[in-house]
């Protein structure tokens, strides 16, 4: 048996009245109430006190009184010294009332000492203070000895049921408490994860819808800056405002999406593929038996693709860009992968297309890659053959 089991105190919450539920509380606040009022009733109907006077009995049934509730409040600290001190004390008001003539409340300090050291002090101290005051009961009682006998058995059994369920009473409010700040954790986690999921939303919304929009306003500005007869220019100048107008107007779809997706209410992914490459003149493939996606598998593919794509309108307009989506046993694939860029407008230095991919905040594929990471799949991206290739593969 470890030493610990001697040496270690009941736990605070054994101690305290927190592992109580309120009737508990009630119940036990009676119980005391009822043993004081005992103890008051005994020692004024002693006829030792009524000799000597019952100011007398009742200012030494108040000091014994202090005296535990010192008690309890040293143990509850988990003062040894001060305890075992004033529990002492105890056991010499219970002797000066034996010595006195009054055998009911010498009986009484003298049990309430046993049963309260048995369940509130460390076991290698609890045990020797209980059998002191039972062997002073045992000692200086009247009565025979079977009475006797089971008189100390029955406060023995007492203390150590009262220590059991204190105990078992601290480790119900311990295992409590562990329980809410675990709930409280998993919450605070649950909130960290749905902003990180709404801050990826609002950016892949945004960034699909505004940076497209910016690279054909930059483009009728540099058309604008750069042409000296604007009628000449006019309709490549209409063009792109129309493109952009329709940007916007996807981007206000897109939005509407993401409110859905926010709420578990999406169409399946090949729908959303076709009509994304069809209004991005992209070639779509689908391979593979298909099968119904997780939401969330089924959102980082919508996410990516629109990443995808506006990164080629951005960096490589005028490329011609494959959508691929392969359905695998365990997993599925996404693969966006567009030729050499094809350039209207040329002449390298500012205020030319060769600069528009610098537009964007750079996090698009941090967010991506993210995405594939909090479902345990994987994001590469790089250039190939003939231009650039972004391939996500996520489990089914």
């Amino acid at each position: 048996m470890p030493l610990s089991f001697w040496t270690g105190w009941p736990s605070r919450e054994a101690l305290s009245r927190q592992a109580s539920s309120r009737t508990r509380v009630w119940i036990g606040r009676g119980i005391r109430t009822v043993i004081m009022a005992g103890l008051l009733w005994s020692a004024l109907a002693d006829q030792a006190f009524r000799d000597t006077g019952a100011v007398l009995g009742l200012a030494a049934v108040a000091v014994c009184l202090l005296l535990l509730w010192g008690f309890f409040r040293t143990t509850l600290e988990h003062r040894l010294w001060p305890a075992l001190g004033l529990l002492a004390l105890l056991e010499t008001g219970a002797f000066w009332f034996h010595m006195e003539g009054a055998r009911v409340p010498a009986t009484v300090v003298w049990g309430a000492s046993a049963i309260v050291s048995m369940g509130r002090l460390p076991l290698a101290a609890a045990v020797p203070c209980m059998v002191a005051s039972l062997a002073a009961y045992a000692s200086r009682s009247p009565d025979g000895w079977l009475s006797i006998t089971a008189t100390v058995i029955g406060l023995g059994l007492a203390g150590y049921v009262v220590r059991l369920d204190s105990e078992a009473r601290g480790n119900a409010q311990r295992l409590l408490t562990q329980e809410r700040a675990a709930r409280k954790a998993e919450a605070e986690t649950a909130a960290l994860a749905e902003r990180g999921r709404i801050a990826r939303e609002v950016h892949d919304v945004l960034a699909h819808s505004l940076s497209a929009q910016l690279v054909h306003l930059e483009a009728a500005r540099l058309l604008i800056q750069r042409s000296g007869d604007l009628e000449a220019d006019r309709q490549q100048i209409l063009e792109r405002v129309v493109a952009a107008r329709g940007m916007a107007r996807e981007g206000l779809d897109g939005t509407r999406q993401a409110l859905s997706a926010l709420r578990g209410e999406m169409a399946p992914v090949e729908d959303f593929l076709r009509h994304l490459t069809a209004a991005e003149n992209a070639r779509l493939e689908v391979t593979g038996e298909r099968r119904e996606l997780s939401p969330e598998a089924g959102l980082a593919l919508r996410r990516v693709a629109q990443e995808a794509l506006t990164n080629v309108r951005k960096h490589a307009p005028g490329a011609r860009v494959t959508v691929r989506l392969t359905y695998a046993e365990a997993e599925v694939e996404l693969e966006v992968r567009n030729s050499a860029a094809r350039r209207e407008l040329r002449g390298g230095g500012p205020g030319t297309l060769d600069d528009l991919g610098s537009s964007g905040s750079g996090y698009g594929l941090l967010g991506m890659r993210e995405r594939a990471e909090l479902l345990g799949g994987t994001l590469g991206s790089g250039p190939a053959e003939e231009g650039y290739v972004v391939r996500l593969r996520v489990p089914v």
